[in-house]
């Protein structure tokens, strides 16, 4: 998929090391217990400090990592500011540790820190019986359900901590950072307001999770927002992208590595979609429960970690093509959702 794809650095650091991967910005890769073990986080030159982008999963070995850095690659300059461009654990999962570390003030979106702060103080039996009863409407029994609950339950485990305070930024902030303009582009459909940084001058992207080159990012229905459209807002972001951004940036994801060709990308990541849902309508020639379209999706075997993401993948196609007209959704009388094909 991504042949047509440039990828000017081959080989990523190893965690407590930096690569430089553009002037003023340095490259930094940590650990992450899962199918998908890495994340890139990114450190930018701001005059007498550093602006850290993104923190990574609250890890022993993370930590550590992060304390090599400061002792090896900071010139003894401080971390002054520390963005975030999104709520998911990978991202903001040492924000509080490194924001206290530091002194250092979080900036990131409204909604990246509502969700944030929402989901490190769940825990009780509501939002675990929420979970539950999102699962069984999505066709998963009593058992599944009831695991796809607990593991969805342990946002703390990443996040331990999130500031208590923030600094807001939002579609079109511009952030200056090393005496360079730095203009936030909001993404949705990953995260409710992912924040994309772009640098005209440098000509490079932070993409986040918004853009990646070799793999989609998930596009999921949650279970606090069971009826949302999550697909239709990232299609829609994917767009917008497009026109705001030159076709020869350096894009800088927070997985797999950096590289060149976001028009090519964009494109790719919307035609994946649109062929996803050729085969949803295709599957729902008779009634279908998101549970029995994982197989149709996910080919390969998932863990219980890919299960919660591909459940969610999959209401996420369902929910978009019923906003198309293209399929219609009933619940029987067991609860669960299920989803057929219309008439042509």
């Amino acid at each position: 998929m991504d042949g047509l794809l440039q990828f000017p650095v081959a080989t990523p650091p190893v965690p407590g090391a930096v690569v430089p991967i553009a002037p003023g910005i340095l490259w930094l890769r940590m650990k992450l217990p899962f199918a998908l073990d890495h994340i890139n986080l990114w450190l930018l030159e701001d005059g007498p400090s550093w602006t850290a982008v993104d923190t990574g999963f609250a890890l022993p070995e993370t930590r550590a990592a992060w304390h090599e850095i400061f002792a090896a690659e900071l010139g003894g300059r401080p971390i002054g500011r520390v963005i975030v461009t999104h709520y998911h654990p990978d991202h903001i999962g040492l924000a509080g540790w490194l924001t206290e570390h530091w002194q250092a003030p979080l900036w990131t979106t409204e909604k990246e820190w509502l969700h944030a702060r929402m989901m490190s103080r769940e825990g009780d039996e509501d939002a675990a019986r929420l979970r539950r009863d999102f699962a069984h409407r999505a066709g998963l029994d009593d058992e599944a359900s009831t695991i796809f609950a607990e593991r969805q339950g342990g946002y703390r485990r990443g996040v331990p901590s999130v500031p208590p305070s923030y600094h807001r930024i939002g579609e079109g902030t511009r952030i200056q950072i090393g005496g360079r303009e730095w203009r936030v582009i909001i993404g949705e459909g990953h995260a409710p307001e992912h924040a994309c940084l772009y640098c005209a001058e440098a000509g490079v992207l932070i993409a986040g999770d918004q853009i990646l080159p070799r793999i989609s990012p998930n596009i999921s229905v949650q279970a606090h927002e069971p009826d949302g459209d999550p697909l239709a807002r990232y299609l829609t972001s994917l767009d917008k992208l497009r026109r705001a951004l030159p076709s020869d940036i350096l894009v800088l994801p927070s997985h797999n590595l950096p590289f060149r060709g976001v028009h090519t990308r964009i494109d790719e990541l919307a035609a994946h979609h649109h062929a996803r849902c050729a085969e949803v309508i295709a599957a729902c020639e008779r009634p279908l429960s998101a549970a029995d379209l994982m197989p149709v999706l996910f080919k390969r075997r998932l863990d219980r970690h890919q299960t919660g993401f591909a459940l969610g993948e999959a209401l996420a196609h369902l929910h978009y093509l019923v906003g198309q007209r293209e399929i219609a959704r009933a619940t029987g009388d067991d609860g669960v959702d299920r989803f057929l094909r219309r008439a042509a």
